[in-house]
């Protein structure tokens, strides 16, 4: 119990940290570009317009909102951070109890290999986290719709509680699961790609190979935050949009987005507009194609 406060209390300054951030980024994903592009550099030094990073498109949501702006829909993410973290830990004990329930009989037993502790180090791991994502999703949703409440200045979701009711009211039971499939998907997917090209290396690419799991994840942390983040990434954006996805808020209505009629319909439109890594980087940020944006409307009129 102790590890487990101890990991509740060192997520949930994480995730106060990361919160503007995650702002920023939710409204960059959404398509919400209230600012011009400028000229600037490439990382190749050619020039290009660029739309404005984090801190240009921070300092814009203070100026309309204040500081109080950044941690739109900080609550529910806090609950959602909480809650899984006590689930997943719960998960992974039952698992271990069960091990040492099974430890006289199979004492025995031939030695398992590496590849099979990986194997089934790595399927608990997954269902702890589809527990935990299961769990949490709902507050996952709330916490993304206070964000995007943003655009067009509502306040519909301005409550856990009250927020649970009007998503009840609405859109019933499914209306808490919404952009739930992909985000499933992402996280098993990258879950098994991390630790297996983890496996690979340390099996075949160092030396003394992999002696325990522990040894494994120390050596394929580098890899495990990059590849996670480009391989999965179109599954996050997926997911994000879905659960705002036609909800009643300016956000998840056009000119942002259509009504999409599943996450397969949101994958396949985001894929013809070339927009499938829209919101990935912070920095750098080329402009997007198809899609209209704040300016451009402002510019018509």
């Amino acid at each position: 119990m102790q590890d487990t406060a101890s990991q509740v209390l060192l997520g949930s300054g994480l995730t106060v940290l990361s919160q503007p951030l995650m702002c920023v980024k939710l409204l960059v994903q959404v398509g919400h570009e209230p600012l011009p592009p400028t000229l600037g550099r490439n990382i190749f030094g050619r020039q290009v317009y660029q739309l404005p990073g984090l801190f240009a498109y921070a300092k814009y949501i203070i100026k309309i909102d204040g500081t109080a702006g950044l941690f739109r829909g900080l609550t529910p993410r806090l609950c959602s951070g909480a809650i899984g973290t006590i689930v997943h830990s719960q998960v992974l004990q039952q698992y271990q109890e069960a091990d040492q329930a099974e430890e006289p009989r199979t004492s025995q037993k031939e030695p398992v290999s590496s590849l099979e502790q990986v194997i089934k180090e790595t399927s608990r791991e997954m269902a702890a986290r589809s527990a935990a994502t299961l769990v949490t999703h709902p507050f996952h949703v709330i916490t993304l719709r206070c964000m995007v409440q943003f655009i067009g200045r509502e306040t519909k979701y301005s409550g856990a509680f009250s927020s649970f009711i009007a998503i009840y009211r609405e859109e019933g039971i499914l209306g808490f699961f919404a952009g739930l499939i992909p985000r499933l998907l992402g996280d098993v997917l990258s879950l098994w790609l991390c630790n297996m090209l983890a496996y690979l290396i340390n099996t075949y690419a160092l030396e003394n190979g992999v002696s325990s799991m522990t040894e494994m994840k120390s050596y394929s942390q580098a890899v495990t935050g990059f590849f996670a983040s480009m391989l999965t990434y179109p599954f996050v954006l997926v997911s994000n949009l879905m659960a705002i996805n036609n909800c009643g808020l300016a956000g998840g209505l056009p000119p942002y987005a259509p009504a999409y009629s599943s996450w397969l319909d949101c994958w396949s439109q985001l894929h013809k507009e070339g927009n499938m890594s829209r919101g990935n980087s912070m920095f750098f940020r080329k402009v997007p194609t198809g899609k209209l944006y704040v300016w451009e409307e402002k510019r018509f009129r």
